[in-house]
């Protein structure tokens, strides 16, 4: 078992797709508990990251561990184990609309355990009352808002208890007030369930709201990490620009 301080690590850490190099040397260490909030552009590997860190991706160089646990070195059956640690809220929720939503967030539960039908719905109208949704069991996703979506998809990101939750842009297109709410259950399920929340995001309004720390990925690499006090005052030239939402500076605006 690793040390809290270290829960996961990520050590130079590369890869490209073809021509396109994402990862150049990417170094990270994440705390047990915390929830940390990696910042970048868009298409800067944020999400190439976070499927590092689940096992979804194999880098080309570099090495990836969870609680001391070498990811990297997994096949098959050790990844399978190692997932069941990882809860994710995807982008665009992800759901199946041909599924009620109890089903969707159950579908976990489903696939890889035992219990009947009606055990997983309990448990899944258990994880939708923890996101502030009730009675919707029943109702397909098609006929939810997108906020609504967006809580039943973390409501199935917790459904069977992991120690992570991986978050890919969780307030993107959403209007201010429900990216609040979405923001606020973050916080409130890491008070409530002590979990470890790795949020990707170029919301800082978000950043700042729900990040213990945010650290800035920026041409394949960390290039700062601290906490919102200290990001808001760094004077990164990089990282102010981003920041403050600025065309003009050394990022370019392309």
């Amino acid at each position: 078992m690793a040390s809290d301080s270290e829960f996961i690590k990520i050590v130079g850490v590369e890869k490209s797709f073809g021509d396109n190099k994402v990862l150049r040397g990417t170094d990270l260490s994440i705390t047990r508990g915390e929830t940390i909030v990696i910042i970048g552009r868009s298409g800067c590997g944020k999400s190439v990251l976070l499927k590092h860190m689940i096992g979804l991706l194999q880098p080309d160089r570099g090495s990836v561990f969870v609680d001391g646990t070498e990811v990297t070195a997994l096949r098959h059956r050790g990844l399978f184990e190692l997932r069941q640690k990882f809860g994710m809220l995807f982008q665009g929720a992800a759901l199946f609309d041909s599924l009620t939503v109890w089903e969707n967030v159950g579908l976990g539960l489903i696939e890889h355990t035992d219990l009947s039908r009606e055990e997983i719905r309990n448990r899944a109208s258990e994880k939708l009352a923890l996101v502030g949704l009730k009675g919707v069991e029943e109702v397909k996703p098609a006929e939810l808002s997108g906020g609504m979506k967006k809580r039943v998809g973390l409501a199935r990101a917790i459904a069977m208890d992991p120690e992570i939750i991986l978050y890919d842009e969780p307030t993107t297109g959403l209007d201010p007030i429900m990216a609040d709410v979405i923001n606020e259950l973050i916080c409130s399920l890491k008070r409530t369930l002590s979990i470890t929340s790795v949020v990707v995001t170029h919301d800082m309004t978000s950043a700042y709201r729900i990040g213990d720390r945010i650290a800035m990925l920026y041409e394949g690499k960390i290039i700062y990490d601290g906490t919102p006090d200290d990001v808001k005052c760094c004077g990164h030239p990089v990282i102010k620009q981003f920041v403050e939402g600025r065309a003009e500076g050394p990022i370019p605006a392309f």
